[in-house]
């Protein structure tokens, strides 16, 4: 443990200590929000990105420990363990270093050299290897057998030996690992006779670069374009001076300095043992390492699209009309209250084929003079502009007298999906599934929190080539995430849905759906205590969730914060020092101002606990989320024929990429403002200048209406450069000539590293 809490520290910028204080609470059920939030003291403040890095970081240390001793065992079995090898299986630092060192040691199937060295050549390797200045082919005489029919037999077999010394040898696996990893090339070729069908991957049908600097969306890309048979991938050090500098690093373990006979044949083995062994072996691990990298960069792009998503600005209690479009179908609607509840549903005709719009208008005005409607929510999807127009036509026959509500278009993405969930259907067992998405957008609105963690996370739509990647990992990152936001904002205890409350730490569909029915047969809870009577939520969970749960106008004042309840001594005597009602103290800035907290600290509660103490008694429950705004499109514009280059409009920024980012501007398509137009200055990434949610001023760039392609820009030049970046982009695509397949690959090769790339790439993301 002391060894992976020094590995960690370093990684996190920690001290061992403060690893070995988390990884204690984590193994013993504490969550991450409950960590990085109420025990400051105990791992030195560290904050919930570090240990959630600690976190991911952990599980993969504990399995590389697990499988040193496996492999510590297996060759102590064998009877082969030395004090140095011993060190170097001890000194290694990731899987694939003590993959190397073990691989001379690992059961392995019948191969050419064990056959060769069962036909008695062993000897024969040795000698060439023992004496340079003699001939090879007359050393191979002595070796003629029944098994052996020939010279050329017995070299073959001694070559098979001495090639899997080297495909064994840890430390030129290292040089070579090392050399691929800074100078390797990942080119593309396409499969001809598919220009036609994969013609979205033409980008790609002649590219090579640099495998080190591959971005993640252009990895995941090829490799898509890969797995539907449109291209081939190879990873190769450029053909001919790459190509030599490999053969030279495998050649020089085998110390071949002269032009005698014996190192004239090893440097030829050398390059047959690059060209057919180790590049094959090398391009497999680099694959595998270049999908890992791009699915890790954006699974992390998918969570941090999520996580602003989540952050958004809610629009509040107030009541709310939602409005999902639709032609044929009709346009959905429903008005939920201030709380969430639906009060009355609708469908309107406005379009084809009824083409009903004064009564769909009427239907409308009605609504929001029944339930003085102030916020109108429009799903971005089919018809959405129609729908706003219409809307925007019905709201000026309002009278003076009535108060305009606040129309606001809403991304509709993932409500299809929660309409015909079991949730919903539970949620709604007397509503249409088509009316269920109208439901959702306006509370969406309301709370984008609340309602989203109800729509399973890859169906919002914010992620990148998101089916790409590891399922698994990215329900994990994503689910993190969740639970992050959702302890950041705390949740109102008394009004929370159980899926919201199952992301509460502690807590989990279980716990949450048993509190929601202890609510429904026994009222509001009064106060967090009383979270105790709820069935199965023992002391454990209380002390995990009680801190991120709240009760407003309850009978103790401190359950509207997030002050734990075990800190709640503390909070009393800040109180008690001041003189006053603790309800006229919260809330009120200035109130603590002459106290200092350094005065209230004691064995139990530090000064990190203490100051948010203070934080919370001045501004109990505050609630982390900016101010909510709308984006306001531009009248006229409402189909990508509309625009035109040069016009500046504003949108909504849907979803950022490591690329750019996208913007609804309201044409039914996004545009995209490429990373090298979201600002007069060189950005790196993408979610420095801008966040999903975000609203943002563009300026239309290009319009491209058979491939529905939008370019914007960010910068104040209005693009004025974009075609000059452009230009240098292609430029730049190709940084090294094609040569068609490298010419380096003798056929045989080529045959065996096309024959074996499947299984063995499979092989290893098993290995990693």
């Amino acid at each position: 443990m002391d060894r992976i809490a020094r590995t960690i520290a370093t990684e996190i910028n920690a001290r061992p200590e403060q690893v070995g204080a988390a990884v204690k609470l984590l193994d013993e059920g504490a969550t991450v929000p409950f960590v990085a939030r109420y025990r400051k003291e105990v791992t030195g403040g560290l904050d919930d990105t570090q240990l959630r890095t600690l976190s991911d970081r952990l599980t993969y240390l504990r399995e590389l420990e697990a499988r040193r001793e496996t492999i510590l065992g297996s060759i102590k079995d064998q009877g082969k363990l030395t004090d140095e090898l011993a060190k170097s299986i001890a000194q290694a630092e990731t899987k694939a270093q003590l993959e190397d060192i073990y691989l001379p040691y690992k059961p392995k199937r019948r191969t050419k050299a064990m056959i060769a060295r069962e036909n008695g050549l062993e000897p024969l390797s040795d000698a060439i290897l023992g004496d340079r200045s003699a001939d090879p082919e007359a050393l191979a005489h002595a070796y003629v057998s029944d098994a052996v029919p020939t010279t050329k037999d017995a070299l073959n077999g001694a070559r098979d030996i001495i090639t899997e010394r080297l495909t064994e040898n840890a430390a030129l696996l290292g040089e070579l690992r090392d050399f691929m990893q800074r100078e390797a090339l990942l080119t593309s070729k396409v499969i001809e006779g598919k220009e036609q069908d994969g013609a979205k991957f033409s980008d790609y049908f002649d590219h090579a670069e640099l495998w080190a600097k591959t971005p993640s969306h252009r990895a995941l890309a090829m490799l898509r374009a890969s797995k539907e048979g449109v291209v081939t991938l190879d990873i190769a050090p450029e053909p001919e001076a790459g190509a030599a500098r490999a053969e030279a690093m495998v050649a020089a373990h085998l110390h071949t300095r002269s032009d005698a006979p014996g190192d004239k044949w090893l440097r030829k083995v050398a390059g047959w043992t690059w060209r057919v062994k180790l590049s094959l072996s090398m391009m497999v691990e680099l694959m595998a390492d270049l999908r890992s990298r791009a699915q890790e960069e954006a699974i992390h792009v998918f969570s941090r699209n999520l996580k602003d998503l989540l952050f958004a600005a809610p629009a509040g209690a107030r009541t709310t009309l939602g409005l999902d479009p639709g032609i044929r179908t009709g346009v959905k609607a429903a008005v939920v209250d201030a709380t969430g509840k639906v009060v009355a549903t609708d469908t309107l005709y406005p379009f084809q084929p009824k083409n009903d719009v004064s009564g769909a208008q009427a239907a409308i005005l009605n609504l929001i003079s029944a339930h003085k409607i102030e916020l109108i929510a429009i799903g971005n999807g089919t018809a959405s502009r129609e729908t706003e127009k219409m809307v925007g036509e019905a709201l000026k026959l309002l009278p003076k007298t009535v108060k305009t509500p606040t129309k606001v278009v809403v991304s509709e993405a993932g409500a299809s999906v929660y309409s015909a969930s079991e949730l919903a259907a539970r949620e709604f067992p007397d509503l249409d599934v088509s009316l269920r998405g109208a439901v959702s957008i306006a509370r969406r609105l309301q709370d984008p929190l609340a309602e989203l963690v109800k729509i399973e996370p890859k169906s919002i739509g914010v992620g990148q080539y998101q089916h790409d990647v590891d399922q698994h990992r990215l329900s994990q990152s994503l689910a993190s995430v969740i639970e992050d936001v959702v302890n950041a904002v705390g949740v109102d205890l008394n009004t929370a849905s159980a899926p919201l409350l199952s992301h509460v730490s502690g807590l989990g569909p279980g716990l949450a759906e048993a509190i929601v029915l202890h609510r429904d047969q026994n009222g509001a809870f009064q106060n967090r205590n009383q979270l105790l009577e709820v069935a199965r939520l023992g002391p454990r969970a209380y002390e995990q969730c009680a801190g991120f749960l709240r009760i407003r106008d309850g009978s103790e004042p401190l359950d509207a914060s997030s002050v734990h309840p075990e800190a709640y001594g503390v909070a009393k005597r800040i109180v008690s020092v001041c003189g006053q009602d603790i309800r006229k103290i919260m809330g009120h800035d200035g109130a603590l101002t002459r106290l200092r907290a350094e005065d209230f600290v004691d064995e139990t509660f530090g000064l990190p606990t203490v100051r948010d103490i203070f934080a919370e008694l001045e501004k109990p429950g505050r609630d982390p989320r900016p101010s909510f705004v709308t984006a306001s499109f531009t009248d006229g514009i409402e189909s990508i024929t509309d625009l035109k280059p040069g016009l500046v409009l504003e949108g909504t920024v849907t979803n950022v990429a490591a690329f750019g980012a996208f913007v609804d501007i309201g044409v039914h398509q996004d545009g995209l403002v490429h990373v090298s137009q979201l600002a007069d200055r060189f950005v790196k990434d993408p979610h420095d200048v801008v966040k999903t949610g975000q609203v943002v001023k563009v300026t239309v760039v290009e319009v491209d209406v058979p491939r529905k392609r939008i370019g914007l820009t960010m910068r104040k030049d209005g693009g004025a450069s974009a075609q000059q970046d452009r230009a240098l982009k292609a430029r730049q695509k190709r940084p090294f000539g094609s040569k068609g397949k490298d010419a380096q690959y003798a056929k045989k090769g080529k045959n065996a590293r096309n024959s074996a790339i499947g299984d063995a790439l499979s092989d290893a993301m098993k290995r990693r």
